[in-house]
């Protein structure tokens, strides 16, 4: 993400919030492909068989962020930091339907043979992950958000130690126990 767009943005946000219908549209222009980036990052991770594509994902987490009239954007970082957010609650929102009860009221469900079957049982991963990732917010909020960026976000350690304002470093130890953390939760 380069740093020459992080005055603009915050400008946009600030912007585009009150009222500047204009500002919205550069926003938009300039947030588009980063925000595209990760979500097609994001999509790479799920299992094949989703219904969901990068283009929609980034449409419905735009939609959500500037439909917020109570949110006051304070910076770019907070901006794809509730972005990441959005995303998140996007594919376990997705994944709770697809888990939950199929649609067809008391009809009794029919199995497949597996010849006949050409789209994978959708994953229960985004949702075990989000139950992780809650336990981890509440014992701890930094680590948190480095799974919000790297994890739902797609972003690289580099770019995840900018917009947290770490060193890279740092970051990569904090990313290693997290990693562990989560193996031992989701093991």
């Amino acid at each position: 993400m380069p740093s020459e767009s992080v005055q603009p943005v915050t400008e946009l946000l600030r912007a585009a919030q009150a009222g500047d219908a204009a500002a919205a549209e550069r926003l938009l222009a300039v947030v588009y492909e980063q925000l595209h980036q990760l979500a097609r990052a994001r999509m790479a991770q799920l299992p094949p068989g989703q219904t969901l594509q990068p283009t929609a994902l980034v449409h419905e987490v735009y939609l959500r962020l500037t439909d917020k009239t109570d949110v006051a954007w304070e910076s770019r970082r907070h901006f794809f930091f509730a972005a990441a957010r959005a995303m998140r609650d996007i594919l376990v929102e997705q994944a709770r339907r697809k888990a939950g009860p199929v649609r067809g009221g008391g009809r009794r469900r029919q199995e497949l043979d597996e010849a006949c079957a050409v789209i994978e049982p959708p994953s229960v991963d985004v949702l075990a992950v989000h139950e992780a990732l809650e336990e981890l917010e509440n014992e701890d909020p930094l680590k948190s958000q480095v799974v919000l960026l790297r994890y739902f976000s797609g972003m690289t350690t580099d770019e995840t130690a900018e917009v947290l304002g770490l060193s890279a470093s740092t970051l990569d130890r904090k990313w290693r126990y997290i990693r562990a953390w989560l193996l031992e939760r989701l093991g």
